[in-house]
């Protein structure tokens, strides 16, 4: 959660706390943040449940789904970093291809302007 937070930071943002609320008020409010967090985590706790049940009675196909690999932070990770070919014609890698060898960049003729596509820039 704080990957990019440094214990310098930390010890900023304490230290404003304690100038903005005072010494008297801030116990109070890291309670009440703790019991609104406590709050927060129940009721998702709640709703997976209630997602759970409802997958499972109606789709059962979908009752071993793993909902976490389709977080947004972990799905475009596991998209740019995996170095597996995707499914589709997209890695250039078919039969034909391969077979075919690899591919050599053909000189271009001066003469003939580079392709232009004006929508693109």
């Amino acid at each position: 959660m704080f990957d990019s937070i440094g214990w310098g930071e930390i010890l900023v943002l304490a230290l404003a706390a304690l100038f903005i609320f005072g010494p008297e008020r801030l116990p109070h409010l890291a309670k009440d943040a703790a019991v609104g967090l406590k709050k927060v985590r129940a009721a998702i706790t709640g709703v997976r449940a209630q997602v759970n049940e409802s997958i499972g009675d109606d789709l059962p196909e979908l009752r071993d789904l793993d909902l976490r690999k389709y977080h947004p932070r972990t799905f475009i990770r596991s998209q740019l970093f995996d170095d597996d070919e995707p499914a589709g014609g997209f890695s250039g890698s078919t039969a034909a291809t391969a077979a075919a060898g690899p591919v050599v960049a053909r000189p271009r003729d001066n003469l003939v302007p580079p392709p232009f596509d004006p929508d693109a820039t």
